[in-house]
């Protein structure tokens, strides 16, 4: 009962993971761009490592950021099409839920910063909980300096911290982001009675993994809250 993940946060990334967390195959272009042309190629590659036929897969995992809306809406679009034509249900999942999952090893808390560019980060921080992680903190969108106060005892980890290193020193090496993580994830979260998504009826209590994008930023362009008037 394999599940595919997508994730195009940063890289357009994709995995094929089974029901028990194990990695079937993953892959990432390296590609921080160019999302709709290499994402599709990505996810046969990885169907085909792994020796699974998309009719055979029980859900879609996407990653649903924090990132910029143009890339971010590539892999959202994408899993949400899979899941109609295929009729399984997708499910969302942060990206910096995934990294955190990487790299949290113990109690200790940790403080996953990503790129934000405009010389900011995302952030939020997590600490560990069986099977997967739990949002302590945020997420956020914030300088450096500002997110570097609120490090205390937690483990600084993310790419946001080789761009600014004398800000946010890296507690750890992290990897990019793998997008079979984000099916772990998902999948801890579904064990605890998660439903697929919001427009599904919820059990009482159920916790939700929706698809909506998380841009944690407020667009550029707004609609203009007064007609202008007409010169002659």
């Amino acid at each position: 009962m394999p599940l595919l993940a997508l994730d195009t946060s940063s890289a357009a990334s994709a995995a094929v993971v089974a029901d028990d967390g194990r990695t079937l195959a993953t892959r990432s272009s390296g590609e921080p761009r160019r999302h709709a042309e290499l994402l599709t190629p990505l996810i046969e590659s990885v169907l085909t490592e792994a020796g699974v036929d998309r009719t055979e897969l029980t859900g879609v995992v996407a990653g649903t950021g924090p990132a910029p809306f143009t890339g971010l809406r590539v892999g959202l679009v994408t899993a949400r099409t899979l899941g109609l034509a295929l009729d399984i249900p997708v499910y969302g999942v942060s990206s910096l839920d995934a990294l955190a999952l990487a790299a949290v090893d113990g109690p200790q808390e940790v403080l996953v910063v990503t790129d934000a560019r405009r010389k900011e980060v995302y952030w939020a921080r997590y600490r560990a909980v069986v099977g997967s992680v739990e949002l302590v903190d945020g997420p956020g969108v914030d300088t450096p300096a500002a997110v570097a106060g609120r490090v205390g005892d937690a483990l600084v980890v993310g790419p946001g911290t080789s761009l600014y290193p004398d800000l946010l020193t890296a507690g750890a090496e992290l990897p990019e982001l793998d997008p079979a993580d984000l099916a772990r994830v998902a999948l801890a979260r579904l064990a605890e009675g998660a439903a697929a998504t919001a427009d599904l009826p919820l059990p009482e209590g159920a916790v939700q993994l929706p698809t909506e994008p998380l841009y944690l930023r407020r667009p550029d362009a707004v609609a203009s809250v007064s007609a202008k008037r007409a010169t002659a």
